[in-house]
């Protein structure tokens, strides 16, 4: 919802100051679809509200579902599409992954997101009413709220700061959303630059890095990313990171069939991770890669179990991540922004 815009509408139409605390509750925190629901408000006003502005700037135009995810693709007001996923890892808890870009310019040769090409950065307004949208839901179907929101959606979320940065000032702020800060996490594939910002403007919330790779010559090859900041880079920013705030960092690494799960492989994490001097407060996610027809072939259960069995004698902290939502392509890398979505159930 356009702030500014509202103040404006408020001001024009002569009303109190305490309109402008009433609405934002109402929108932000108790997840109303439209104004004419807000009836705190005189009748008028939520005829000119809603008749004036918009709570959402896109239209849900279809809502996939499976056993706890659901996935939402929304047109934005330029005709561009984006994705959004809810998913529940356990009961009552409720997570939202945002996209923050419509596509995405890294084009990391496993994830779908990336073989659209890159169109343009999302508004802090696009990225933060994802999470409106998914409470509204939530509030409406459910009776219950979003827990935890993640930046692990469409996009790079550190090439497209200034927006990123503004929608998690709206998403903490205690008069709009009010999300605790450690709530909320940010995923990267490794921008330094960006990684230094979050650190020094919102060292409470949560930091991942997309790994994947511990071999600079594979992660170039498939992460072209890894060329302009490789490994040791990423090294750098890290322990930058832990050397201002001792908070948990999380590894995000990907298990592809016969390209990063073999032994060596772990070896070449194992010695990364250490090399930092900080490898305690570094917690690795194994994640099984949620197959994209045409792509890449994720690794056996087999596989990441005896991985996951190697890194813990050598006293690395790890956990193979439960995937949610493959059967819709709402999963890790699965996201396009497109209308393929099939099965669908309109809101």
């Amino acid at each position: 919802m356009d702030i500014n815009k509202l103040e404006a509408i408020l001001k024009e139409k002569n009303q109190p100051k305490f309109r402008l605390a009433q609405v934002k509750k109402a929108v932000f925190q108790d997840g109303v679809c439209l104004f004419s629901e807000i009836t705190a408000l005189p009748k008028d006003l939520r005829e000119v509200l809603d008749r004036e502005i918009k709570i959402l700037p896109f239209k849900a135009e279809k809502v996939q579902s499976t056993k706890g995810s659901y996935k939402a693709l929304l047109k934005l007001n330029d005709g561009n599409f984006i994705e959004t996923v809810l998913i529940s890892p356990k009961p009552g808890i409720w997570s939202v992954c945002v996209s923050s870009q419509v596509g995405c310019v890294l084009g990391c040769s496993f994830c779908a997101t990336g073989k659209m090409g890159f169109k343009r950065n999302l508004t802090a307004e696009e990225i933060s009413s994802q999470v409106l949208f998914w409470r509204q839901y939530l509030k409406k179907n459910k009776k219950c709220d979003v827990s935890n929101i993640v930046y692990m959606g469409m996009g790079e979320p550190f090439l497209n700061w200034e927006n990123v940065r503004e929608s998690l000032k709206i998403l903490i702020d205690k008069n709009l959303f009010g999300f605790g800060s450690r709530s909320i996490s940010v995923s990267t594939a490794g921008i330094p630059e960006g990684i230094e910002k979050l650190t020094d403007e919102f060292p409470q919330i949560n930091l991942a890095i997309s790994l994947h790779f511990a071999d600079n010559e594979k992660r170039s090859r498939y992460m072209g990313i890894n060329k302009k900041y490789d490994l040791s880079r990423i090294k750098t920013a890290i322990q930058k990171y832990l050397g201002k705030i001792k908070r948990k960092i999380f590894i995000e690494y990907l298990m592809l069939d016969n390209i990063n799960d073999n032994i060596e492989d772990a070896d070449n994490l194992i010695k990364f991770l250490k090399s930092t001097g900080k490898n305690c407060l570094l917690h690795v996610n194994l994640i099984r890669y949620n197959e994209t027809p045409g792509i890449l072939k994720p690794s056996s259960n087999n596989k990441a179990h005896e991985f996951k069995d190697y890194l813990e004698k050598n006293n690395i902290s790890v956990t193979i991540r439960k995937s949610l939502g493959e059967e819709i392509k709402a999963a890790c890398g699965q996201l396009a922004g497109s209308s393929r979505l099939g099965g669908e159930k309109r809101l």
